[in-house]
């Protein structure tokens, strides 16, 4: 079984979207094939709605790429943790300085 959440562990991440590549990979070529999209999710063992979502994610994308973009999804939720953190402290700032400002 295949897991993203992978708790930051990057060697994971990266091994499950190598898998997740090469299943859509095989499931390119026995669509190829002529194969169905229900035959071919069984055969790379995934549900037709895991098949849709790894494509519209992953489609296309090799491995080194699929890698880049999960390290600039965890960066771009960080530097949103972080915007919020900050406009939190703001805001108590502003509360804390009353209307002297």
């Amino acid at each position: 079984m295949l897991n993203l959440e992978s708790g930051g562990h990057e060697a994971e991440a990266i091994q499950a979207g190598r898998e997740i590549i090469s299943k859509l990979r095989e499931a390119e070529v026995e669509l190829a094939k002529g194969q169905t999209v229900p035959a071919v999710c069984k055969k790379i063992e995934v549900s037709k709605q895991t098949y849709y979502r790894w494509r519209k994610e992953y489609g296309g994308l090799k491995i080194e790429q699929a890698k880049r973009f999960k390290d600039l999804e965890r960066e771009n939720a960080r530097l949103k943790k972080l915007a919020a953190d900050q406009a939190l402290d703001i805001a108590i700032l502003k509360e804390a300085a009353g209307p002297n400002l």
